[in-house]
């Protein structure tokens, strides 16, 4: 007999597509069209917001072609929390001018090809980081990536090819081969796969991700060319979709451009660093169910500043002063000197070792994209606490991989989400020859550092692989407390001795 592998599941996901009566909308009073504008948005942001379950998660998206203008994305943990939110919709004066042409209803799902020990009750022997992964298939997030793309699929049960005919271990191994492929586009895409056997027509529905249509369109179809896809996988109606706030839906029905922030220069969506799925670990399968296709950052010393709790707009004008008054200084500020790269920097309570292990693997992934410029981890020199950086050539792509690298064992914290002032010096190449010394000097300026006003702390982080590779962190109250640092006849003395025991001048970096 055929070995059927265990399941386990989470959350509830329903797709709740929508057309417009665009001929009666038009047709409407303008008081009705502004009521149904006021309802639609009201309902989307409570339940954005997650204001009738304990939690989950909604969003909402424009949908191109014929099959329907928009979709509402609900994941909740409970099956009546779905069916409340369907009908609460269509109490809306909203749902007056809409039709559902379709939907879909599934549950999130992990099986037997992602743990044995995880289905065998050896929970303690399962690795912190497969269960992280695990709990975030089951409880999954809706990422504010730009596009997303949904399909229902089955595995075939034809005369000549049958999925359900072949032996577990045949299944796990083109599970796992199938999973390489996906792998190759972590960082681009996030996949949601939840199971719709005995809720919906077709057997798994697979939500892609991103802020790239075309990466959708790529991992789709390579993974076509996968055994698993090419012998045994049937797939229904494909939907792709952009995401906008809830507060753009007059701006949709009216026919413009949404999200309307985007056209207005202003900040769109990326990322959020946590729960974005996608870390994968140690050759384990990166499939959550059968059905899933898995789819997926002249100067001596310098500290890089990021002022926190402004707009990105706000972010961008702060840093070009950052820089206009450190030149004014004689020290290296990025431009025009050299190259800006972005960078992403999480710290963690877990053992440097373990951690190591982890994002080694993640690397890996990081590699195959072109905008990755390094990856690696750091420990204090005088202090528990241990950093990973993941630094990329573009703010987007840095966001991205926090996503991922926010899974790793122990982080508690991302900087750039403290309040006040940071800085960050990347990197700093000292010639082998001078490394106690320059540890010694950091000792000194520490020394300093500690009897400014306005200053809370400073870590030099040394790589784990390469003592000669480190950055310095600070955090100040504010940015003139420590333009004030920079300032100093100490700075000054410091910056003028680094031209002689740095290898390289440090790469001048901006916290995504």
């Amino acid at each position: 007999m055929v070995e059927a592998p265990q399941t386990d599941e989470g959350w509830f996901a329903l797709h709740d597509f929508r057309t417009v009566d665009w001929d009666a909308w038009r047709d409407a009073p303008e008081h009705e069209r502004r009521r149904a504008i006021e309802e639609g948005v009201a309902y989307l942001d409570s339940h954005e917001a997650v204001e009738d379950d304990e939690a989950g998660s909604t969003a909402v998206f424009s949908i191109l072609g014929h099959k329907a203008d928009f979709v509402v994305v609900h994941f909740r943990p409970t099956l009546d929390s779905l069916s409340r939110a369907e009908r609460r919709f269509e109490q809306t004066a909203l749902a007056a001018f809409t039709e559902q042409p379709t939907s879909y209803v599934s549950v999130t799902e992990v099986s037997g090809y992602v743990s044995d020990d995880y289905f065998e009750g050896n929970k303690e022997d399962v690795d912190t980081g497969l269960l992280r992964y695990i709990e975030g298939k089951l409880k999954p997030d809706i990422p504010d990536d730009t596009y997303m793309a949904f399909y229902p699929m089955s595995k075939r049960r034809g005369e000549k090819h049958n999925w359900y005919d072949l032996p577990f271990d045949e299944r796990r191994e083109l599970m796992s081969t199938h999973g390489d492929t996906g792998r190759k586009y972590a960082g681009k895409i996030k996949q949601v796969i939840a199971s719709s056997v005995g809720f919906d027509d077709h057997e798994w529905g697979v939500t892609l991700f991103g802020d790239d249509p075309t990466d959708i369109k790529d991992i789709v179809y390579e993974m076509r060319f996968d055994e698993v896809s090419s012998l045994y996988g049937e797939f229904g109606q494909f939907y792709v979709g952009r995401r906008f706030p809830p507060s753009d839906l007059g701006a949709f029905l009216a026919g413009d451009a949404v999200p309307t922030s985007e056209f207005d220069d202003e900040s769109h969506h990326h990322a959020h660093a946590h729960d974005e799925g996608g870390h994968h670990h140690h050759g384990e399968s990166s499939h959550p169910g059968e059905g899933g296709h898995h789819h997926g950052g002249g100067d001596g010393s310098h500290h890089g500043g990021h002022p926190h709790g402004d707009t990105d707009d706000d972010d961008e004008a702060d840093s070009e002063d950052i820089r206009g008054q450190l030149e004014d200084l004689n020290i290296y500020a990025g431009k025009p000197h050299g190259e800006d790269v972005y960078a992403t920097v999480l710290y963690s309570e877990a053992d440097a070792e373990e951690l190591f292990d982890e994002v080694e693997g993640l690397r890996g992934n990081f590699d195959h994209y072109p905008t990755h410029v390094k990856t690696a981890v750091y420990e204090a020199n005088e202090r528990g606490r241990t950093a990973v950086v993941s630094i990329w050539e573009t703010a987007s792509a840095a966001e991205t991989a926090a996503g991922f690298l926010s899974e790793l064992p122990g982080i508690v914290e991302r900087a750039g989400e403290e309040s006040g002032f940071g800085t960050m010096g990347m990197f700093y190449t000292v010639k082998p020859d001078y490394q106690e010394d320059f540890v010694e000097k950091f000792g000194v300026v520490g020394g300093l550092l500690d009897d400014m006003d306005g200053h809370f702390d400073t870590d030099l982080m040394v790589n784990l692989e390469d003592e000669n590779d480190m950055f310095i962190a600070s955090q100040w109250r504010s940015q003139e407390d420590a333009m004030g640092f920079f300032r100093s006849d100490e700075f000054r003395d410091t910056v003028q001795w680094g031209r002689d025991v740095l290898a390289d001048r440090p790469r001048h970096v901006f916290l995504a």
